[in-house]
């Protein structure tokens, strides 16, 4: 076996794309969307056998320090088989000489591998499949486990909803899986004739994603950030941006014709004693959609919600979303979502993750406890992830550095 510590695009990315379980986070484009936008190095690493084919590779994320020092972050852990120990083994001692060769201080991992399965309030399942001969693995190996963390403690959620394909016959059974008041959202976003575009671009995200950031109380990324990982995964095929439109001078003139419809069936009669309470409801609707849609009613063309979707080998990760005040009174969010779900499906997708929840239904920590009930109407399978893990090649720094970190960002500020 040999260590390469300098694997070139096209060999990175020819195992990345034969690899069955990579993730979006580990792909080319994703390392170089960093590396422009937060200061850290790319490493592209791998293992070759005897016949000098990969049968392992890492994305590194590597933070220079002073002293020559530094450390590195590997988004969704190592694209290897965690379940052949020995393949495991020999690739983590190549990664203690790569952290002596380099004065890193420790090497950061959390594979995208299940830990035990769970019901929909997070508990174990009895007699459910468990991967802790993974976990065993890698405690016996050397690496340090962070904690089995219910929020969002660490780089990378552990929980997630995800929605595997196969066990789906017809968009019809998927529905019948979905929330009905989140169906009923979508069937209600049809009446304001909203277009989808299933190949957009990043343009209006920043803006968009300015209010969700503002709702949940989450950092918003930088819009070169967004634009850098359009560029590369774009590039690459690992990234797909849809987004939703609605044109305003229709938005209000259709809203106007309906009211004055009613009005007119009203006015004349119309209107049967059986049909009038349904019509009072549709028209004080109408009344008030039309004070809401007056601002627009001069604007064509708007992009209203937005989602930045990552991609791996027929995975689709949902990984960002905006949209703004109009994208939520026009269900445009529930209707975003529906659509991701509908072309994953009709493209044979293997699964669409909605790329982080949380393992407490019921935090009251920001707005997280919310968004799990949201994502769970829709979302399918609740899955628990094994964790974040560190590598330590330097104790007496890896133990200082949260310190340090610490002091530096506070004088950043």
């Amino acid at each position: 076996m040999k260590f390469v510590d300098n694997l070139t695009k096209k060999e990175y990315m020819s195992f990345f794309n034969k690899f069955p379980y990579s993730h979006f986070l580990q792909s080319y484009a994703w390392g170089e969307a960093i590396k422009d936008t937060r200061g850290k190095t790319p490493c592209y690493v791998g293992l070759k056998n005897d016949k000098n084919e990969l049968v392992a590779a890492a994305l590194l994320l590597k933070k220079s320090m002073p002293f020559g020092l530094c450390y590195y972050y590997c988004s969704r852990g190592y694209l290897i088989d965690f379940k052949d120990t020995a393949l495991v083994k020999t690739f983590t001692e190549e990664m203690k000489k790569y952290l002596k060769r380099t004065n890193g201080i420790y090497v950061k991992i959390n594979p995208e591998i299940m830990y035990q399965e769970i019901d929909k309030d997070g508990n174990p399942v009895p007699n459910g499949k468990s991967n802790i001969d993974i976990f065993n693995n890698l405690i016996s190996l050397g690496y340090k486990h962070k904690g089995f963390v219910k929020l969002y403690e660490n780089n990378e959620p552990r929980y997630t909803f995800r929605r595997y394909f196969e066990q789906y016959d017809s968009m019809e059974d998927i529905e019948k899986s979905i929330f009905k008041t989140f169906m009923q959202t979508v069937h209600r976003s049809y009446s304001y004739n909203l277009k989808i575009n299933f190949d957009s671009d990043v343009k209006n995200f920043f803006e968009l994603n300015k209010s969700n950031a503002a709702k949940d109380n989450f950092v918003q990324y930088s819009d070169e950030f967004y634009q850098a990982l359009y560029k590369y995964g774009k590039e690459d095929g690992n990234l797909l941006v849809f987004d939703v439109t609605v044109n305003g001078k229709k938005l209000y003139k259709d809203t106007k014709e309906a009211l004055d419809k009613i009005n007119d069936d009203f006015k004349n009669n119309l209107i049967t004693k059986k049909q009038k309470p349904d019509a009072l409801d549709k028209k004080t609707r109408l009344e008030k959609e039309l004070t809401m849609f007056e601002p627009y009613k001069e604007k064509g063309d708007m992009v209203i919600c937005s989602l930045i979707n990552g991609i791996a080998n027929n995975q689709m990760w949902t990984m960002y979303i905006g949209n703004n005040k109009l994208g939520e009174d026009l269900f445009a969010v529930n209707r975003i979502y529906y659509e991701t779900i509908k072309y994953c499906f009709e493209h044979k997708y293997r699964f669409l993750d909605l790329y982080g929840t949380v393992g407490d239904p019921n935090t009251k920590y920001k707005n997280l406890g919310g968004l799990h009930a949201y994502k769970k109407k829709y979302g399918d399978t609740f899955i628990e992830f094994i964790g974040e893990f560190d590598l330590v090649n330097k104790p007496l720094w890896y133990a200082i550095l949260p310190f340090l970190l610490k002091i530096y960002r506070t004088i950043k500020k």
